[in-house]
């Protein structure tokens, strides 16, 4: 058996069904729960082929996803960031329903006009902040901030979010201590300089992060992501090191990952879903030098179910995957609705992903809720 201690979390297995719309409990030979489709608010796609063979596992449990923009090269206009919204839509299986949400890539090169077009576009929702070499596909990242406050000044004035990778990228920071760092140096001062700039910081991992957001000004958010919701940082070194448990920001001990199931099960409207899925070929991950990132949209919202069951807080789903995103970005709640029941799945070994194979999250593992019909 996997225990808390190896990275994992245990689940109970006699549980009532929930209806979420109501709040109810009621007593049924099959656990079942329903809830609004939720949002996915950070989304990895990749672009061609690789794309094609990932999207559609998104579109089944989410209606929308904010999509991230660090491509090879990077989507820094409106108008690459509508040739890219095309592209997803053609790669959607026949059928789906699914609405891609835009997002440019911050660099120092960015413009006033270009945040002017975006606040006139309905298509783009945000700017993308990577702390340049912090991430996969962060090299055209912004170096110092100050290089890019003219922009940002005009995002507060115009109300575009910031979407904020959160790590400081000296070399002498500890990468265990990366975000705490970052929120010391660069978010908190920001978000005090500019007090009306709507900001999201980005999957966060730790403590610290956990209560910056919680006591923040007016217009500050996050995300957390089903990985560093259901593993500490042991789970990187299960069996020996496991680079499909690698991602950036990694993985840290496990109160943080407590504290990070309290604030996603808390209904703290600041907090909501944003899985981070982030495909990568099984051969740049078992590399020489493996890329950061976890693919978990095969089973996301299935992995929240069972981190939210183990707090005993699955009434509070709902709110955090389907409705604080969608009202922080001021985007109406999906009408659709999906369920998911009670059924034990065991994660593929290896999944296709255009010319190669990628491995996914919890891959050979048994997830104990699967997702059933969308209604």
């Amino acid at each position: 058996m996997i225990t808390k201690k190896r990275g994992w979390i245990p689940f109970s297995r006699a549980r009532p069904v929930y209806n979420l719309a109501t709040g109810k409990a009621t007593a049924s030979p099959m656990d079942q729960i329903t809830l609004i489709k939720p949002d996915d608010f950070h989304l990895h796609l990749r672009d061609g082929a690789a794309m094609a063979a990932v999207v559609g596992a998104s579109a089944r449990r989410f209606a929308r996803a904010i999509v991230m923009p660090n491509l090879v090269a990077p989507v820094v206009s409106v108008a690459q960031a509508e040739a890219y919204r095309r592209r997803i839509q053609e790669s959607l299986p026949e059928g789906a329903a699914f609405e891609p949400l835009m997002t440019l890539y911050l660099t120092e090169d960015a413009s006033r006009d270009e945040v002017d077009r975006v606040a006139d576009s309905a298509e783009v929702h945000a700017f993308k902040y990577y702390p340049a070499g912090a991430t996969t596909h962060s090299a055209a990242g912004v170096t110092d901030l100050g290089k890019v406050m003219p922009v940002l000044e005009r995002m507060a004035e115009k109300d575009i979010p910031l979407l904020v990778h959160g790590e400081a990228t000296d070399p002498e920071v500890d990468v265990f201590d990366r975000e705490r760092v970052f929120i010391d140096r660069a978010l908190a001062p920001l978000t005090e300089r500019l007090e009306s700039l709507r900001i999201v910081f980005e999957h966060i991992t730790t403590l610290e992060a956990a209560q910056f957001v919680a006591e923040a000004r007016e217009g500050v958010a996050a995300t957390i992501t089903p990985h560093h919701l259901r593993l500490n940082r042991n789970a990187m070194f299960r069996g020996g090191l496991n680079p499909h448990h690698y991602c950036l920001p990694v993985l840290k001990r496990e109160r943080h990952r407590q504290a990070l199931l309290r604030a996603a099960t808390g209904g703290n409207p600041r907090f909501f879903a944003g899985t981070d899925s982030a495909p990568h070929a099984v051969g740049d991950k078992e590399s020489a030098c493996g890329c950061a990132g976890i693919y978990n949209a095969h089973g996301a919202l299935e992995n929240y179910a069972a981190a939210f069951e183990q707090e005993g807080r699955l009434e509070a789903l709902e709110a955090f995957a389907s409705q604080h995103g969608a009202r922080f970005y001021g985007l109406p709640l999906n009408a659709e609705r999906v369920a998911l029941r009670r059924e034990a799945w065991r994660i593929p070994q290896r999944l296709p992903f255009g010319d190669s194979e990628l491995v996914p999250f919890m891959a050979g593992e048994t997830c104990p809720w699967k997702l059933v019909h969308e209604q």
